[in-house]
C-alpha cells in the first residue's frame, strides 16, 4: 500500500498557517522526509458561501500549490485530488500540468473528476448538465495532445485545429490520469482513457451530497474492483496496471480512538480489496501539530522502500 497526504486545507477550519508559504513547505517536506508518496490537494475555485457554512473548506488552486511543493522536495508525487476538468478549458489544463510535470522532474499525478456543485459550475461558466461530455472531452484532449504531433477536435466550449502543447510533460505519453467518483461511470472512464481510479467509500448520505454512487464498505469496494478489472480487460488493457486508490472516513493520522492494530486490518482489508493506495488526512491545527501526526503515523503503517 502507498500513502497519499491530502493537504489538511481539504478540512473545515484548516489553520491558516498551514496554508501560508513557510507552512506549505514544512508540510511537503514533512510529507517527503517521512515516507509518503504522494501530496494532493483538491479543487473548489468558486464555492457557495452556504456550502462552506455548512461544513465546506477552503482550497488552493491545486496545480499552483503543487508546482510550489515541486520546488522543495525531490521525490515525492504531487497529485490533484481532485482537478474538476470540467470546469476548465483542456488546452489551459494541459499547459498548466505540463509545466507542473516538467518542472518537477516528471512526479505529477492527475486526479481528474466531474464535479458536484452545481453553483460553482454556473460560478465558473461551466455547464452542469453537460459535465460528463466536456469531462469525457477534457480527458481525451489530455490523452492526445501531449502524445501526438497536433490535436484537432472539438468539444462542450471549444474547438481546436493542429494544436500543439509544447513543451511536453516529461512523462510519456503523458501524465498519468486517475479517475475520480464511486461509479460505474467512473470504472468505465478507467478502463478506456485511466491509469488509475479514486473511489471514496462511504456511505448513502455522503455519497449523495457528492454525487456519486455509495460503496459502504470493503465489501462494496471489492466488488467494484472487480467490476473495475473487468471493463480494463473487456478494454484489452492489463487490469494490474491500474492502480486503486481509496479515501474514507478512517484516514484521520491522528485518531486517538483507534487501535494501531485495527487500523493495519482495516488496510489490510482494503488491500485484499484491491485497493493499491491509501489517502490520509493530517490534522489542520497548526504546522507543528500536522508534522508531529505525520511522521508519527509513517512510522507506525509505512513500510520503509
Amino acid at each position: 500500500m502507498k500513502f497519499t497526504v491530502e493537504h489538511p486545507i481539504g478540512q473545515h477550519d484548516c489553520a491558516p498557517e498551514l496554508y501560508s508559504g513557510d507552512g506549505l513547505v514544512e508540510v511537503a517536506r514533512a510529507c517527503e522526509e517521512t515516507g509518503y508518496h504522494a501530496v494532493a490537494f483538491t479543487e473548489h475555485p468558486a464555492p457557495s458561501l452556504k456550502w462552506l457554512r455548512g461544513g465546506g473548506h477552503l482550497s488552493l488552486e491545486p496545480l499552483s500549490a503543487l508546482a510550489f511543493c515541486a520546488a522543495v522536495t525531490h521525490r515525492i508525487l504531487l497529485q490533484t485530488q481532485l482537478l474538476v476538468l470540467p470546469y476548465h478549458n483542456p488546452f489551459l489544463v494541459a499547459k498548466a500540468a505540463a509545466t507542473v510535470d516538467r518542472l518537477s522532474g516528471g512526479r505529477l499525478v492527475i486526479g481528474a473528476g466531474g464535479g458536484y456543485l452545481r453553483s460553482e459550475f454556473a460560478a465558473v461558466g461551466a455547464d452542469f448538465e453537460q459535465r460528463g461530455a466536456a469531462f469525457d472531452a477534457g480527458l481525451d484532449v489530455l490523452r492526445s495532445v501531449w502524445a501526438a504531433e497536433s490535436f484537432s477536435g472539438a468539444g462542450p466550449g471549444w474547438s481546436a485545429r493542429e494544436v500543439v502543447s509544447v513543451p511536453r510533460p516529461v512523462q510519456t505519453p503523458h501524465p498519468p490520469l486517475w479517475i475520480g467518483g464511486s461509479g460505474r461511470n467512473a470504472r468505465r472512464r478507467v478502463a478506456r482513457a485511466g491509469q488509475g481510479w479514486m473511489p471514496l467509500v462511504l456511505g448513502e448520505q455522503l455519497a449523495t451530497t457528492t454525487r456519486t454512487a455509495a460503496l459502504s464498505g470493503v465489501d462494496d469496494l471489492a466488488a467494484a474492483v472487480l467490476d473495475l478489472r473487468e471493463l480494463v480487460a473487456e478494454a484489452g488493457r492489463d487490469p494490474d496496471t491500474i492502480e486503486v486508490q481509496v479515501a474514507d472516513a478512517h484516514g484521520a493520522v491522528h485518531d486517538p480512538a483507534r487501535s494501531t492494530e485495527q487500523h493495519r486490518d482495516h488496510l489490510g482489508r482494503l488491500a485484499e480489496a484491491g485497493a493499491t493506495w491509501y489517502v490520509v488526512h493530517p490534522p489542520g491545527t497548526s504546522v507543528g501539530g500536522c508534522r508531529d501526526a505525520l511522521a508519527a503515523y509513517a512510522a507506525e503503517m509505512i513500510t520503509p522502500g
